[in-house]
């Protein structure tokens, strides 16, 4: 309920909770009784939310969030319901829970779906005031989100409002341009498997849409069409750390650190200074930098900020050259499963460590992407039916020498093959080169 806010943020708090073993269904079903009976958050009805906005005039908190999350169930509700700061803000918004993505206004509700999470803050008319929820690795969320960053993300929601509508221009950019389609069952390989609901009257956790099959039906509707996946759906998102910069996820856009020969070292960022505006955008947390980093040009550009820096505003230009997308591995993105289907015939890849580059005398600048695993099963187990085996180090692919990560093969792949084509993929197996073919798959 309340704390499905938090999850990343108190994993680790419990462990051990009654009923853990109960079915996916049963979940669904008791997690709605429980919000609906508590009555502090509406339940997966947006249309009640902006009605209620509207004659309240409070701003709308959004949480998007797939059911049933299975860490969320080991959350300790009282923590957040009676959180002294969080609790008093909630209060301040209509706050409704939405739990699947069936029906979504993809025009307005854009945000990373390799999240489990994700958080909006918005008035009635459909103004974005901002985003919360950020995530760089599969399992670990510690460095991206914290209790106080979500408090003061909600307060700067609060002071955004309270400003409106003097500031809606300065928003504009908060709200991004149309997607391929409206929502998400309209989508080809998601038409005949959802409708615009949830099926409470049959098996409602199988008539969800979760948010990363949205990510996954975008990039395969370029894929089928034997179009190349652009760059933003396989680079979503950018991480600040991408470009060098080391958000504190206590503070809504503060620098902690700049990484050395970086866009944001070259930019002139310091450590503490305060992010206010990127892009002409007000910031309320890392995923409003993510944001305004998704929607710049791939092909290399620059970017305005204005940063307070010892109670003084400075202007800054970020240079941000071409190619400075892939710094960002999307290897720990669940999307990376779909993208492995299509371009290594379900082989997962991992780098070699220096020590095994140095047992097989393979140079530190030259590819070398071991197997970890191979699909067994459909489209994931082309690969195995190829000869490809555990164990087996990649070299070349498609005459490719210099993809140093499996981030890099993945997005190389998506980009610059077709279903159906085979290609050449030179491997390391037992101490001898082999070359085989694999076909790629839509």
């Amino acid at each position: 309920m309340k704390t499905y806010l938090v999850l990343p943020l108190l994993l680790l708090l419990t462990s051990n909770v009654p009923g853990q073993n109960k079915t996916r269904e049963q979940q669904v079903r008791e997690d709605r009784e429980q919000v609906t009976s508590d009555g502090f958050w509406l339940y997966n009805d947006l249309p009640a939310a902006f009605a209620q906005a509207e004659k309240t005039k409070k701003p709308i908190l959004v949480g998007l969030r797939c059911i049933p999350c299975h860490e969320c169930v080991k959350l300790d509700d009282h923590l957040v319901d009676t959180h002294p700061v969080i609790r008093p803000l909630l209060e301040q918004f209509v706050c409704v829970r939405v739990v699947s993505t069936n029906g979504l206004d993809l025009s307005l509700f854009q945000y990373d779906t390799d999240q489990s999470f994700a958080m909006f803050m918005l008035n009635a008319d459909r103004t974005i005031y901002g985003r919360f929820g950020t995530r760089s690795h599969r399992t670990e969320w510690f460095g991206d989100v914290s209790l106080k960053g979500l408090a003061l993300a909600l307060q700067g929601a609060l002071d955004l409002h309270k400003s409106y509508p003097s500031n809606k221009a300065l928003l504009a950019g908060k709200t991004g341009e149309p997607l391929e389609f409206s929502s998400p069952e309209k989508y080809p390989t998601l038409r005949d498997k959802f409708t615009d609901r949830l099926n409470y009257q049959g098996e409602v956790a199988k008539s969800c849409i979760h948010c990363h099959q949205i990510g996954d039906a975008r990039r395969d509707f370029y894929r089928q069409q034997k179009k190349p996946i652009p760059e933003k759906l396989l680079h979503p998102y950018p991480h600040p750390k991408s470009i060098g910069l080391i958000l504190d996820p206590d503070q809504m856009a503060t620098v902690k650190s700049v990484a050395p020969d970086s866009p944001a070292a070259a930019a002139g960022f310091r450590n503490g200074d305060a992010i206010e505006l990127l892009n002409g955008q007000p910031l309320l947390s890392i995923a409003d930098v993510q944001w305004v980093l998704n929607d710049i040009d791939p092909a290399g550009t620059s970017v305005k900020a204005v940063v307070n820096r010892d109670g003084r505003e400075q202007n800054m230009t970020l240079p941000l050259p071409a190619g400075w997308r892939q710094a960002d591995d999307i290897a720990w993105r669940v999307s990376s499963w779909g993208l492995r289907r299509m371009t290594t015939g379900g082989l997962k890849l991992e780098t070699l460590s220096d020590e095994d580059r140095k047992q097989l005398n393979i140079g530190s600048h030259s590819m070398a992407l071991r197997a970890e695993h191979v699909g067994q099963y459909g489209k994931h187990a082309v690969a195995k039916r190829a000869g490809f085996q555990k164990g087996d180090v990649i070299v070349a692919y498609d005459g490719q020498t210099d993809l140093m990560t499996p981030g890099a093969l993945l997005a190389y792949g998506a980009r610059h093959t077709k279903p159906r084509q085979k290609i050449r993929v030179t491997l390391l197996r037992d101490g001898k080169r082999v070359t085989k073919q694999l076909t790629m798959q839509d």
